[in-house]
């Protein structure tokens, strides 16, 4: 549907489960798991790299209480992936359930299963290990051809062709360019280099991982989690376990945060496992401990890049090369990486001439990385962004100016981005909102107040896309229900980001009724449609079209039977949620008049499911701005203001969209002023906890301000495209330009730690 003037598109409905949520309403995993179900809990590696030579669960076994005890030995031996993507992955298949082989600290050794939490502690503590501890490759620098192997196994593979090499340490390797970069960058009048460190980050969402399984009526393997991918948790299990898909029913309630992490399977195996043995329900709750140190972070990354222009601020020529550190295991390195180029490099499409974008992704002895809201996109965007900033120095050229120049504007074709068109594009009127918000021209580059504090500005752009092109698959079934209302059924999930209630509004919108007549039913493999779930920015652009075409469809099976009730042809019928009518209006029937007709002698179906995949991925555009005050004395930040203005094409309920973008400007300047792994030199995690990984509250920063410049994607439903992703793109490359030009240092690793600005105000 084309038509702008929307009656409930676009209005700032409030979410359908706002109030289940805010009363504390039992929703979420644990809420709903029957307190006599055993408690399943891991031993684990306390070393980054060894061998089980023996293992010994007898007396562990004799804690009562104690279900089951299973060890390498007792696992099959199939290796997976617990990456959440869709078939044929290409996240290598290097994981046992159980492996002899440990490869990071935290890596499992046990499973133990008992009746109750104390038992289960006391035969962890039980169990007796000798290991052979091994040489680990803790530097990522050093991985790629390294004599220390961290996959030798033989039965490791690949199902894709990513370049990866586990003789190797290769988790992925590629090469992509379009044009001669050597001659063209040979030509540039200036040429900027850098090399920027971004370390991992945990996505601590407020619920940790966890999940319950129980053998349903008919013998089957049912799995409750606190999952982003059903149907991909479903093929997993069944790879792990190696039963069919069809003895796996998986099913998500409530999701107490995701941001990505619940994009792979982190839990999920081992409890399916003690049930799938034992016949008997399980569960397991990762602790905060447990999320923080083995579970599936923000990827490091080390991004070299490379840009070249013309004296008149013309960028002719950009280099990216990403190194990407996959830890222990291949989980998103070889899908990540390439947002890191593709997300960066094309936001400078408009007078590109040539670009080159190479990576590398290896293994290592550390926590395995995974899928982190940007995926890969804010790494390359700070190191591109940042570049560029130097370059408008350099050049003498207002950074705004410089981006207006040449950033990307509709009706560019974006080589660096498959070769997709900029089909909907508003970035220039975000960047002249956004200037105006902040009070660039009064501000920039920045102020001293007198008082040993000095006040600058910074800003970047970003784009991100939405869903994976030729990919990614949304599914809708839309029904007519007894009293004359509409149900919906949908495979994405939920995540807090309120997919729920905009699918509902897309139906309310198309099927002409109220979003209070729409309930929703989300996430069941066996009784949704398939969809590839709620990742990669998605849900809104590809599940949204395939709830447009199932209304659609669903409307004119409605004319069907209201043409033989009114003994009119339907395509001369006028729809609409009071009834369908002719179209002189002297007859009508309602909608329960139709369902009512629709359960005797009927033979035209009320319910419709669609599915939808896109052979493109409309990106959306963001400007961000920033103003902080620093302390010269004590190198102290404070976020005073944040400006972000968002095309994200027709914003489908702005209430949502805002709290979307808010929380991941939040989320982005926590990546860079505050969140910090570090490793002890045996690969030991030491920020294991919320006392000391620090994340920003919303009090630690000053006000977050968000607008909207919306273009309109044909391809999209109701002209809509993505938002979750992009909103976390832009705070660290800003932040570093406005400590850039406060100190005139180009901060190249983040966190932007209080001891790094200091050492730039002493640089300087």
């Amino acid at each position: 549907m084309s038509d702008r003037d929307f009656r409930i598109i676009t209005k700032p409905i409030r979410k359908k489960d706002a109030m289940q949520l805010l009363t504390g309403q039992p929703v979420y995993v644990d809420d709903i798991t029957p307190s006599d179900c055993l408690v399943v809990k891991l031993l684990r590696s306390p070393y980054a790299s060894a061998v089980v030579e023996e293992i010994d669960t007898t007396v562990a076994m004799y804690v009562p209480g104690i279900e089951a005890i299973y060890t390498y030995k007792d696992v099959p031996d199939n290796r997976f992936t617990t990456a959440g993507q869709t078939f044929p992955e290409p996240s290598p298949y290097d994981r046992l359930i159980l492996d002899r082989r440990l490869r990071c600290v935290g890596d499992p050794v046990a499973i133990v299963a008992g009746e109750n939490e104390e038992a289960v502690d006391k035969a962890v503590k039980l169990i007796k290990v000798k290991y052979k501890v091994l040489e680990p490759v803790l530097d990522f620098h050093s991985s790629k051809d390294s004599d220390i192997i961290v996959h030798p196994e033989d039965n490791w593979q690949s199902l894709a062709d990513v370049g990866a090499d586990n003789k190797r340490n290769l988790v992925a390797s590629e090469e992509d360019s379009h044009g001669d970069f050597d001659a063209v960058i040979a030509g540039c009048d200036e040429v900027v280099e850098g090399v920027y460190h971004c370390k991992a980050n945990n996505q601590a969402m407020m619920e940790t991982f966890r999940t319950y399984c129980q053998i349903d009526t008919y013998g089957r393997l049912q799995i409750i989690s606190s999952t982003q991918i059903v149907f991909h948790v479903r093929r997993i299990v069944s790879n792990a376990l190696g039963i069919p898909k069809s003895q796996i029913r998986v099913t998500k309630p409530r999701i107490g945060g995701g941001f990505g992490a619940k994009q792979s399977v982190v839990a999920e195996i081992y409890p399916a496992f003690v049930t799938w043995m034992t016949k008997k329900p399980s569960k397991i709750i990762y602790s905060r401990e447990e999320s923080q140190i083995i579970a599936s972070p923000r990827h490091e990354m080390e991004v070299s890049v490379k840009i070249g222009s013309d004296k008149n601020g013309h960028i002719k020529a950009i280099s990216v090369h990403t190194l990407s550190n996959s830890g222990a295991y291949s989980e998103h390195g070889p899908t990540t990486v390439g947002l890191s180029g593709h997300k960066s490099i094309s936001l400078y499409s408009n007078n590109l001439e040539a670009y080159k974008f190479t990576y590398d992704v290896v293994y290592t002895n550390l926590q395995s990385a995974g899928a982190f809201r940007g995926y890969g996109a804010p790494q390359g965007i700070y190191a591109v962004e940042s570049a560029v900033n130097i370059l408008a120095k350099k050049l003498g050229i207002n950074p705004i100016r410089l981006r207006e120049i040449n950033m990307v504007r509709e009706g560019n074709c974006m080589h660096s981005y498959y070769g997709e068109i900029a089909t909907s594009c508003t970035l220039d009127k975000c960047l002249e909102k956004a200037k105006n918000m902040i009070g660039w021209d009064e501000k920039y580059p920045c102020r001293d107040m007198g008082n040993g504090k000095i006040r600058s500005v910074g800003m970047a752009i970003a784009m991100q896309g939405s869903g994976i092109s030729f990919v990614d698959v949304g599914g809708a079934t839309v029904k007519l229900t007894e009293d004359g209302q509409f149900a919906l059924t949908i495979g994405a999930a939920d995540m807090g980001t309120g997919c729920d209630t905009i699918l509902a509004q897309m139906v309310a919108e198309c099927m002409d009724c109220e979003i209070e007549d729409v309930t929703v039913y989300s996430a069941d493999s066996d009784i949704s449609p398939y969809d590839s779930g709620s990742y990669a920015s998605s849900t809104t652009y590809v599940t949204g079209k395939a709830v447009e075409k199932a209304c659609l469809e669903l409307r004119e099976h409605l004319c069907n039977i209201a043409s033989d009730m009114l003994e009119a042809d339907s395509d001369s019928l006028i729809y609409s949620f009071d009834g369908i009518m002719t179209e002189d209006g002297s007859r009508k029937v309602s909608l329960l008049d139709i369902a009512t007709k629709s359960m005797c002698g009927n033979s035209e179906t009320v319910q419709v499911t669609a599915s939808h995949s896109a052979p493109v991925s409309p990106p959306p555009y963001m400007a961000g701005m920033v103003e902080i005050e620093i302390d010269r004395e004590t190198g102290e930040i404070k976020v005073l203001d944040y400006v972000g203005v968002i095309d994200c094409g027709t914003v489908i309920n702005e209430n949502l969209a805002r709290i979307q973008a808010e929380g991941g400007i939040l989320q982005g300047i926590g990546m860079a002023l505050y969140e910090d792994i570090n490793y002890t030199d045996k690969g030991k995690i030491i920020e294991n906890s919320f006392m000391n990984y620090k994340i920003p509250a919303r009090t630690d920063v000053g006000r977050i301000r968000v607008d909207f410049e919306s273009s309109y994607e044909e391809t999209g439903p109701f002209g809509a495209k993505s938002i979750g992703e992009l909103v976390i793109d832009t705070p660290v490359p800003a932040i570093a330009h406005a400590i850039y030009n406060a100190t005139g240092v180009m901060l190249k690793e983040v966190p932007f730690t209080p001891a790094r600005i200091l050492e730039a105000f002493d640089e300087n």
